[in-house]
């Protein structure tokens, strides 16, 4: 028998439990000094009750109970205590401050991701109490219950969803767009954002994929694609104000200066980062959202906000803010931090793709005044290391593993790699250059067959070395599909009758066509992005510095759809 623990579980010997124990107890004691209550919510919900809530967090597991009900461990715990104020305590005045520390479960989003599924979560909720001096407590414990885990440098990543809300409201855009525009948000894809907000008959409106505004107003789509990039301290504000107060959005920021001018008197202007992509969260908040990210780790220590209308998915409405961070990020982070020597500031590290990407990659790179000496012929070294920078050498579809795990700052890739690992970075610029596209093809003459084939079994099998992408083409389309997985030639699939039809890419379809296939569908295009590990964003200029120097050198040019291909609906 092997005994070891299920995978993203482990057990915490007396070592490092004695320092949690002593963490959870400060922690604690700080919250209890400001007159927070302690509360325990059961470890597994209805599934139903969680989803009301909003957008959770990660996958939770999910099981039937012996009453055929569908359950799910706890992902998060802030749904919870909102469905507690909603129905047990609805008659309860408030506020009500609860803290807790309760272990949370999180299944990984995808099969390349690699993270802890059992964490520790230490939070607090305030419920029925509104404005900047509640917002400002909140913000402000997070501070303080980070120091005393050990924690001494964070950046406190700040905004308010009101101004993005008010302008998509305001907008008079299509429902669906607007629902795109949430979700580019939500998913750190800004060259999404980009492509939904582009100029009517430029080559990114032009764009299959991405939803019509509409009759959107063009001034508030404008705003709503600068709002994306905004940073900084007070100047970022302004820059906020100027742009949503013409267009009557700019109400929300009132009290989000009246908080970040509180947090300042205490003391907390320099880790603040008024940073407007920090809306990339769940999407029950309304009001400030914030986020705490270190410089030595690659996922937040945690995050927080106001989300007045969540419990009203329970009950009667109540306003409501709160926080949550993860013990073992930030033990992780502080032994990270007493290891650093010095404060002198490393090298970026940039993942490079191998491959048909590297020579484009290596000349914008070297066109942004990066020095890349070595890097063309790098022999069998893995990592150039040059003034200011390292280069890590990587496969494309490994480059975001390496920067989604912080183990690279940013890096560069197809789209399809983006898609195929579904790792979480921040996607900032489209790089146009290696142009391909994903197609679904089959065997000259075949259709008729295949179709019939597929409604008398309910399902086809199609072949690809891109399963994910390829499930989730299939997926939007309503098509049972099994996939065959290969690792290449992916053409000799149909040929020899192991699958009905392939996906793979192509950048101009000589090859399929030269073994008598034929394109019946186009699943999407794919060029090279620029993106970056979110927190190493927020706590390394130069990552944003780098990324404006690459959108004004992109050329500005698309490709073309394949002859044949059916564009996607």
């Amino acid at each position: 028998m092997n005994a070891v623990t299920p995978s993203g579980f482990r057990d915490v010997l007396a070592e490092e439990a004695l320092a949690r124990e002593g963490v959870t107890r400060a922690v604690q004691d700080l919250f209890a000094s400001r007159g927070y209550l302690p509360i325990e919510t059961p470890t597994l919900e209805v599934m139903d009750v969680m989803r009301a809530g909003g957008r959770m967090p990660a996958s939770p597991f999910k099981f039937f109970d012996s009453h055929d009900d569908l359950l799910a461990m706890r992902p998060d715990v802030t749904l919870q205590i909102a469905r507690m104020c909603a129905t047990r305590l609805a008659g309860e005045p408030g506020p009500l401050r609860f803290r807790y520390t309760q272990r949370v479960f999180r299944e990984a989003e995808s099969d390349n991701q690699v993270q802890a599924r059992e964490l520790t979560q230490c939070g607090v909720e305030c419920i029925g109490a509104a404005g900047a001096a509640v917002d400002a407590e909140i913000v402000a414990l997070l501070t303080e219950a980070l120091a005393l885990a050990g924690v001494g440098r964070f950046v406190l990543g700040l905004a308010t969803v009101g101004v993005l809300r008010a302008l998509l409201e305001r907008s008079g855009a299509a429902e669906p767009w607007k629902a795109a525009v949430l979700d580019a948000y939500h998913d750190s894809d800004f060259v999404a954002l980009d492509r939904l907000c582009a100029a009517p008959g430029t080559a990114a409106a032009a764009d299959a994929e991405s939803p019509d505004p509409g009759c959107a107003a063009p001034a508030y789509v404008d705003a709503i694609r600068h709002l994306a990039r905004i940073r900084g301290g007070q100047d970022a504000i302004d820059a906020v104000r100027a742009l949503a107060a013409p267009l009557g959005c700019a109400a929300d920021l009132d009290e989000f200066q009246d908080t970040y001018d509180r947090l300042v008197a205490a003391g907390l202007g320099e880790r603040i980062l008024v940073d407007f992509s920090v809306i990339s969260s769940f999407n029950y908040y309304t009001g400030i959202v914030f986020e705490a990210v270190s410089p030595y780790l690659g996922t937040p220590l945690g995050s927080g906000g106001r989300y007045d209308r969540m419990i009203g998915t329970y009950g009667a409405d109540r306003p409501a803010a709160g926080f949550a961070f993860c013990l073992e990020q930030a033990a992780t982070a502080a032994a990270a931090e007493a290891q650093r020597v010095g404060d002198a500031r490393r090298p970026l590290r940039i993942a490079v793709p191998k491959g048909s990407l590297n020579a484009d990659a290596i000349a914008c790179l070297a066109e942004a005044g990066l020095d890349v000496t070595g890097l063309a012929n790098p022999g069998r070294a893995l990592v150039i290391s040059n003034p200011g920078v390292d280069y890590i050498i990587v496969r494309p579809s490994d480059a975001p593993v390496f920067v989604a795990l912080g183990a690279a700052d940013c890096g560069i890739c197809g789209k399809d790699s983006l898609l195929e690992v579904g790792a979480d970075v921040v996607e900032l610029v489209d790089l146009r250059f290696g142009g391909c596209r994903f197609v679904v093809a089959e065997a000259a003459g075949t259709t008729a067959a295949i179709e019939e084939r597929c409604r008398k079994l309910g399902s086809m099998r199609i072949a690809t070395k891109y399963p994910s992408i390829t499930r989730a083409h299939f997926a939007r389309r309503g098509t049972q599909v099994e996939i065959v997985y290969l690792h290449g030639n992916i053409e000799l699939a149909p040929m020899v009758g192991l699958a009905e039809r392939i996906v793979d890419i192509t950048a101009t379809g000589t090859t399929l066509a030269e073994n008598n296939l034929e394109i019946v569908e186009e699943v999407l295009a794919s060029t090279a992005r620029f993106f970056a590990n979110g927190c190493a964003m927020r706590t390394d200029d130069r990552i944003v510095a780098l990324a404006r120097i690459l959108a004004a050198n992109a050329p500005k040019h698309t490709y073309a759809p394949i002859a044949g291909a059916t564009q996607p609906a």
